[in-house]
């Protein structure tokens, strides 16, 4: 089945959105700190397994508040200044994190890590979804996080062999890399907010509490990122906790980058042109499922096998997430619907995630942790199928709305 939006023909994607592809490939090619967090509490800093997934747990209520903050910045000051604010501003919030040594500046440090660190997702989205048409979108947004995931195939290899040196070198190029990738925007990247002509911008809750689509598809993605996260959080534990050192966590979850670079050049058209709901649906079902594997393995290349699984879900879901809720955005308030869509689904998913992965951990075991996320994978799936006639009334409203915003200020 086809579905609305589709891509018809291949064109050429603009300049701009070739330097964020730059962009995201930079910023990601030293993304050492996140993988590694809770090891380097446990290892590093001697904190206790449950006080390590509450600290990851602060970088995720930074998010939180950075994705929210980030839409409606992209929708007031713009694009471009938003992007320059959340790379420049998580390079020196990672430097604080990696010389923090007290618990409270730890935290807090975590927390700033998490409130810059993705102040620029819904900008980037937004900036996207400016630049292009609804049919061209999965093809780039497909590209982006194509990019995303060569840079983190290659980072998290590296990671490991540099975490076997010292932790404290993964802090450093992690910031270094944030600044080139602010550096690629200042350069690069023009602002492209739409300029309007009827008058000041609407405020952005009213309409969100009147819109039950968007709502729902938030608290789908909310189960998805909270099963997601276990790959950052829980899944190195339980790899420690079956004798398994931190350089073959890493070696595993680069599996899931590779993966990626590989495969998705290969299916991102194919994914494209599949209906978008159902592909969603099957997605966060497999994504469950893959780590549902983890109740039966206990090697490396087991967990291999599970991340393997759950990776083919995530490129399904990632084909298309962003074009979905491009169609749900309304146009003047385009940077303030990312923002609550990455706010409160992966935001508040990477705050549930290794909250509940951690202690379900270390108080019922990996088993019934992993079959956990199993269930949850099913119920999403059921969940999805159900909103599918919605969906697809949105992407037809969206298909056929008047393309008068494409003018951008200088």
């Amino acid at each position: 089945m086809t579905s609305i939006g589709a891509p018809r023909e291949r064109s050429p994607l603009p300049r701009s959105f070739w330097a964020l592809w730059v962009c995201q490939l930079v910023n990601r090619l030293g993304s050492f700190v996140q993988p590694f967090l809770v090891l380097y509490l446990t290892q590093e800093r001697h904190l206790s397994v449950g006080t390590a997934g509450a600290v990851a747990a602060a970088v995720g209520a930074g998010s939180v508040v950075s994705q929210l903050v980030g839409g409606w910045l992209s929708d007031r000051i713009g694009r471009r200044r938003t992007m320059l604010i959340g790379f420049l501003g998580t390079a020196a919030a990672l430097i604080l994190l990696g010389s923090a040594r007290s618990l409270e500046t730890i935290a807090v440090a975590a927390f700033v890590v998490g409130l810059m660190g993705d102040l620029f997702r819904p900008a980037v989205q937004a900036t996207v979804a400016d630049l292009l048409q609804p049919r061209e979108r999965v093809r780039a947004y497909g590209l982006l996080f194509w990019a995303i995931n060569l840079g983190f195939s290659v980072s998290t290899v590296s990671a490991g062999v540099l975490a076997s040196i010292g932790y404290n070198l993964l802090f450093w190029i992690n910031a270094s890399t944030s600044v080139v990738a602010a550096l690629v925007i200042w350069r690069m990247v023009p602002e492209t907010r739409p300029v309007l002509d009827d008058g000041p911008r609407r405020a952005l809750l009213p309409v969100v509490l009147r819109d039950g689509t968007f709502l729902l598809m938030i608290l789908l993605q909310i189960g998805y990122a909270t099963i997601y996260f276990q790959g950052y959080s829980t899944l190195p534990l339980a790899m420690a906790g079956d004798g398994l050192p931190s350089s073959t966590y890493g070696l595993v979850i680069a599996l899931n980058g590779v993966v990626i670079v590989v495969v998705q050049p290969f299916v991102n058209r194919r994914l494209a042109a599949l209906d978008r709901p159902k592909l969603l649906a099957g997605s966060m079902l497999i994504v469950g499922l893959g780590f549902g594997v983890g109740a039966l393995v206990d090697s490396w290349w087991g967990y291999g096998l599970s991340v393997v699984v759950w990776t083919i879900g995530e490129i399904g879901f990632a084909a298309v997430i962003g074009a979905v809720f491009a169609d749900l955005a309304p146009v003047d308030l385009r940077g303030g619907y990312m923002g609550l869509a990455g706010s409160m689904s992966f935001g508040l998913g990477s705050v549930i995630g290794p909250l509940a992965g951690t202690n379900a951990l270390e108080h019922f075991g990996s088993t019934t942790t992993w079959l956990a996320c199993a269930a949850l994978g099913v119920i999403l799936f059921l969940g999805q199928i159900a909103l599918s006639p919605a969906l697809h009334a949105r992407a037809g409203a969206a298909a056929e709305r008047d393309p008068d915003f494409r003018r951008v200020e200088a």
